[in-house]
């Protein structure tokens, strides 16, 4: 009996989870009657700024994240405030050429307004219908003051992941939902059924990363790494050090060995963020890894063309994951047509709401995911990880996995990790290569549905 049939079999009471059989306690509650509509009275926004260590892909860099958040109170009275980081150049790499890093911030900062000044005064009945009201306005306009025509989906659905996290948390404090469980929908809730115990903790390293780094976070205990490929340059002298990155990887941590994969040893996660330009050039790095050796540890090759490359890539064997250009779940869907054989999911980049709408069309194709990060604050760490703890296992891994890098590039790191309502909790803190995501976690749904005093200062207004 396979998965689907299992589940069909018993109607969704009970999951196949990593250790075997498992309930799943949300089937057996008792439907709720529907939640009525929420009212926004009043809204507000504001951001903070966070220096970064140089952080190198697509052909750029970044030095630096603007978090934003957004405040939503309801008629009831329920104040939230909810939380995003923006990203231009990897949502949209044109914009962030046509503009400078802060402008190019103020243009997806703006947008974030914008979707909060259309909802207030205005109802909702859950945050996907409000996405799906929000997301067009939000691009139109977004195209009019990037003067972008082109301007991509996730440059709108980054713009929107503070506001969207606001409504989620709102809608949990308005129908009195205590845990994430309780949030997905029914119609969600196969594609986020499993509940592990741990969930791998995956560090990114940029283009052209000393591979001294690599063995140190090896010896640490992370055992799988996200690689950046697709150095600056032409094609020819990209590839060139893209090779030249690569046989340096497999020497200094190819040997490595690790009880989380089947293969015992540790895995290469390889992402070009879109830098391949033709089929036969990441073909060529392929020949490379295998007259090497390396070819049987790449667990995976993210965003290699991007959307401006639609042919087939059925005939390359190797899992090719979309991440930028699985924008929406029509186009995840566009990209598992082409052949794309995994998704990269981003709830704290495209919204929790799309992600979620992604996570079930890919259980239902059979596509793995794993959620990958945005260089995010240590609440949206979070955020991700409820997401993470609840996928089926990544290819060649036994367990949850998510990437998280903020620790390495933030300067500030630990001060932010003072704002978490749970700071120091187990699951927060990374123990040799993995999170510990226990009973507390799911009971607690990792902090991420409380309150957190820094960021409720944040919209404090000063005494007149």
């Amino acid at each position: 009996m396979n998965r689907r049939e299992f589940m069909n079999y018993t109607g969704g009471m009970m999951s196949l989870g990593v250790g075997g059989i498992q309930p799943n306690f949300n089937k057996m509650e008792t439907f709720m009657q529907a939640p009525s509509p929420i009212r926004i009275k009043d809204v507000d926004s504001n951001f903070e700024r966070e220096s970064l260590r140089p952080y190198r892909f697509k052909g750029g860099a970044i030095t630096e994240a603007w978090q934003t958040a957004a405040m939503l109170e309801s008629d009831s009275g329920n104040k939230v405030v909810g939380l995003g980081c923006q990203s231009v150049l990897w949502s949209d790499s044109k914009v962030a050429a046509d503009h400078t890093f802060n402008g190019g911030n103020a243009l997806m900062f703006a947008m974030s307004e914008r979707a909060l000044q259309m909802m207030k005064g205005q109802t909702f009945k859950d945050p996907n219908e409000l996405l799906d009201r929000l997301l067009p306005e939000v691009l139109e306009y977004g195209k009019k003051i990037t003067g972008n025509p082109n301007l991509r989906k996730t440059f709108a659905l980054n713009a929107l992941v503070c506001v969207d996290n606001a409504a989620w948390i709102l809608y949990a404090r308005e129908n009195k939902l205590k845990t994430f469980d309780d949030l997905i929908p029914a119609a969600y809730k196969p594609g986020l059924s499993f509940r592990h115990s741990k969930v791998g903790s995956m560090p990114a390293f940029s283009v052209g990363a000393d591979v001294n780094k690599l063995k140190k976070a090896a010896e640490e205990g992370y055992f799988i790494m996200k690689l950046k490929i697709g150095s600056a340059g032409t094609q020819k002298e990209m590839l060139a050090k893209d090779i030249e990155f690569l046989t340096a990887v497999h020497k200094a941590i190819g040997h490595y060995e690790t009880p989380y994969t089947r293969s015992g040893k540790i895995p290469y996660y390889f992402d070009a963020n879109e830098r391949y330009d033709e089929k036969d050039t990441l073909l060529r790095f392929l020949d490379h890894a295998k007259k090497i050796g390396a070819l049987d540890q790449i667990s995976s090759i993210e965003e290699p063309f991007g959307e401006r490359n639609q042919n087939s890539v059925k005939d390359i064997d190797m899992i090719l994951a979309a991440d930028e250009s699985a924008h929406t779940v029509e186009d995840a869907a566009a990209r598992i047509e082409q052949g794309y054989r995994g998704i990269a999911v981003k709830a704290v980049a495209k919204t929790l709401s799309m992600t979620m709408r992604i996570t079930q069309l890919a259980h239902e194709k059979n596509i793995p995911c794993f959620c990958a990060d945005l260089t995010v604050n240590p609440i949206l760490v979070d955020w991700n990880k409820a997401v993470a703890a609840r996928l089926a296992p990544f290819p060649q891994l036994n367990i949850g996995l998510q990437e998280t890098n903020g620790h390495q590039y933030y300067i500030e790191w630990d001060r932010m990790m003072s704002y978490h309502p749970r700071a120091g909790a187990p699951w927060t803190i990374t123990k040799n290569g993995v999170y510990e995501t226990g009973k507390e976690f799911y009971e607690q749904s990792g902090g991420i549905l409380e309150e957190s005093k820094h960021y409720l200062e944040v919209f404090r207004q000063p005494e007149i």
